[in-house]
């Protein structure tokens, strides 16, 4: 028998979502949650209540780690060069080959995390890669950005690039450990958060 509770966190997860898809382009126009190009939760029959719940009970206290991080990034810059930028984490769909995601088109710029793709230690260094896309305002991997991020790896104690041999090197910079099963995180699996 399913609780009072746990069906008012499914229905707090679904919200989430579809608040969240309200920052997910496509086409140039945002996406509904059932969209299988970014989200596609609300179509995983397996997955779907798990997920729902567990974000429904712990996605406020998880966005309020990836603020930190996201404060910890704007800390490595004077505040009159700091951009308006807003996180938070959502579970992409498995068939998106993206771990985060900045959409500058949104106000404040929105970068958006699968944290379930990553190891929790390797969250920061996924999150100063997107911000280096937001702070620099478009989605190009030059030696701009290269710079603009090894300037935050260095403020973040992250490893910095010793050369840029090509744009390759910079599309998975700082490294970081990928998951076995990102969806284990989303529903309630981890010991993390």
């Amino acid at each position: 028998m399913i609780s009072q509770a746990q069906t008012q966190a499914y229905q707090a997860g679904v919200n989430y979502l579809q608040q969240i898809s309200a920052l997910l382009p496509v086409g140039g126009k945002p996406a509904p949650v059932e969209n299988p190009q970014m989200v596609d939760i609300m179509t995983n029959l397996r997955d779907r209540v798990s997920v729902c719940t567990w974000i429904g009970q712990s996605i406020g206290v998880l966005n309020l780690q990836l603020q930190s991080y996201l404060r910890a990034c704007d800390e490595c810059f004077n505040e009159i060069d700091r951009r308006s930028i807003q996180i938070f984490a959502v579970p992409f769909a498995a068939s998106i080959r993206l771990d985060g995601f900045c959409n500058l088109a949104t106000t404040p710029i929105s970068i958006l995390v699968d944290v379930g793709r990553v190891a929790p230690t390797d969250w920061l260094a996924l999150i100063a890669h997107e911000y280096a896309h937001a702070h620099l305002g478009y989605a190009g991997h030059d030696l701009e950005y290269a710079k603009i991020l090894n300037h935050l790896c260095l403020g973040l104690g992250l490893p910095v690039l010793s050369s840029i041999q090509s744009e390759a090197n910079l599309l998975y910079w700082p490294p970081y450990q990928p998951t076995i099963d990102p969806l284990a995180f989303w529903r309630g699996e981890s010991t993390s958060c």
